[in-house]
C-alpha cells in the first residue's frame, strides 16, 4: 500500500523514494523485523496456553531433545504475521509474482497450521494423510506455477533455463507446470525435514531468501540483467521486497527460537516459507540454481530418501537417524555445533549459487 505513494512523487518529491525497489527492501525488512519482535511474546504466550504439552518429541530422537518438551509450535505464526503485513505495506500489489508467491506461501501455511494442531490435539508427531498433503501442496503449487507462466514474457514461459549457459533453454511445454510445481513441493518439504533443531532451519531460510531476492533484483531490470546475461524477467524485481519481509521475519523470529527456543517454527512455517522459496525460484526462471542455493535442504532431504529406500531394500540403515543433522547428535556433536557448521554450509552453497550469474 505505501508503494503506491511512488505515484504521487511528481507532486511532493519526498515520495519519490517509494519507488526505488531498494528502499521499499529495506522498509519491508525493517517492519518484518519490528512487528514480530513487537508481538512475538504475545503470540508465543498465546499459544502456550492453548497448546498445553505443546509439540510433541520424537521418542526415538537424541535423549537431549526431551527436555524440550512443553514448547509450543507454531512459530510460523509469528513469522508470516510479520511477512504478510510487510509485504501487504510496502509490495507492489498490482504483480502478478507478488500473488504468486503469496498464494503458495498462505496456502502452505494453512496446510502446515492444519498438521501442527493435530499434532498438538492428539499428541502425536504425525499429522494428517501424508498423500492428501502432498495433493493439496501440488494443487496450489500448480495454481500459482499457471500464474506466472500466463504473466512471464519473452518466449520462455514454459522453459527451462540452465545455470552457466544463457542461449540453453529446454521447453517442457505444458510439463513445465507439473515440473514448476515439483520444484516448489519439493523446496517446502525439504524445509520443512530441516526444521528439527533450534535454529537450524530459520537462517539457511534467509540465507537462500536473501540470495533469491537479489537474483529476482537483477533479473527484473534490463540493464543488469543483461550485463550478467541473465533472462530479464519482466516484473520480478518486485519479489525483492517480498524476500525482504522474510528476512526481517526471520530476523525477529530467530530473537526467540535460538537456544533454549521459546517457540518452534512448527511446519506452519516450514512449510509456508519452503515453499515461497521454491516459488520465487520459479518465478525468476532459477529452479535449477535453487538446488545449490538451498543445497543444504536438498542434502537434508536426500538424508531421508537414502535412509528410508535403503532401509526398505536390505533391512539396514545408512544414518544413524534421518535427516542428517540427527546423525550428527547421535555422532556426538552438540546441537549449537551442528546448528552453526549447517549455517556455514547453507552460506556457501548460496555463495555458490550467486557466482552462477556471472559465470556465463
Amino acid at each position: 500500500m505505501i508503494a503506491y505513494l511512488g505515484a504521487y512523487a511528481d507532486q511532493i518529491a519526498l515520495f519519490n523514494v517509494f519507488r526505488y525497489i531498494t528502499f521499499r527492501t529495506g522498509a519491508a525488512m525493517i517492519f518484518g523485523f519490528i512487528t514480530v519482535f513487537l508481538f512475538g511474546p504475545a503470540i508465543i504466550q498465546g499459544l502456550r496456553l492453548r497448546q498445553g504439552r505443546g509439540q510433541p518429541i520424537r521418542a526415538d530422537g537424541p535423549q537431549t531433545h526431551f527436555k524440550k518438551a512443553g514448547t509450543p509450535t507454531m512459530g510460523g505464526l509469528m513469522i508470516l504475521s510479520g511477512v504478510l503485513v510487510s509485504i501487504l505495506l510496502w509490495a507492489d500489489l498490482t504483480n502478478v509474482y507478488v500473488w504468486s508467491v503469496l498464494l503458495v506461501t498462505v496456502g502452505f501455511g494453512a496446510i502446515g497450521f492444519y498438521d501442527d494442531y493435530l499434532k498438538v490435539t492428539k499428541q502425536s508427531d504425525k499429522g494428517f494423510s501424508g498423500k492428501m498433503r502432498l495433493l493439496l501442496e501440488f494443487i496450489i503449487a500448480s495454481l500459482a506455477v499457471l500464474l506466472v507462466v500466463m504473466r512471464t514474457e519473452g518466449g520462455f514461459a514454459t522453459s527451462l533455463t540452465f545455470p552457466f549457459v544463457k542461449e540453453l533453454l529446454l521447453n517442457l511445454g505444458w510439463f513445465y507446470i507439473g515440473f514448476a510445481a515439483f520444484v516448489i513441493v519439493g523446496a517446502a518439504n525439504a524445509v520443512n525435514l530441516t526444521d528439527g533443531l533450534d535454529g537450524l532451519a530459520i537462517v539457511p531460510i534467509m540465507i537462500a531468501i536473501a540470495a533469491l531476492g537479489l537474483i529476482s533484483y537483477l533479473a527484473g531490470n534490463i540493464n543488469f540483467a543483461n550485463y550478467l546475461q541473465i533472462h530479464y524477467v519482466m516484473g520480478t524485481g518486485e519479489l525483492a521486497p517480498v524476500c525482504g519481509a522474510v528476512i526481517g521475519a526471520g530476523l525477529g523470529f530467530l530473537w526467540f527460537n535460538a537456544p533454549p527456543a521459546a517457540i518452534f517454527m512448527g511446519d506452519t512455517g516450514s512449510l509456508a516459507l519452503g515453499g515461497m522459496t521454491g516459488a520465487i525460484a520459479v518465478s525468476t526462471k532459477h529452479e535449477l540454481v535453487l538446488a545449490i542455493i538451498g543445497g543444504l535442504f536438498v542434502i537434508e532431504a536426500l538424508s531421508v530418501i537414502i535412509q528410508v529406500a535403503w532401509f526398505k531394500l536390505t533391512g539396514r540403515r545408512v544414518f544413524l537417524m534421518a535427516p542428517i543433522h540427527h546423525h550428527f547428535e547421535k555422532l556426538g556433536w552438540t546441537e549449537s555445533q551442528v546448528v552453526i557448521r549447517f549455517w556455514i554450509i547453507a552460506f556457501l552453497l548460496a555463495f555458490v549459487g550467486l557466482s552462477t550469474l556471472k559465470l556465463r
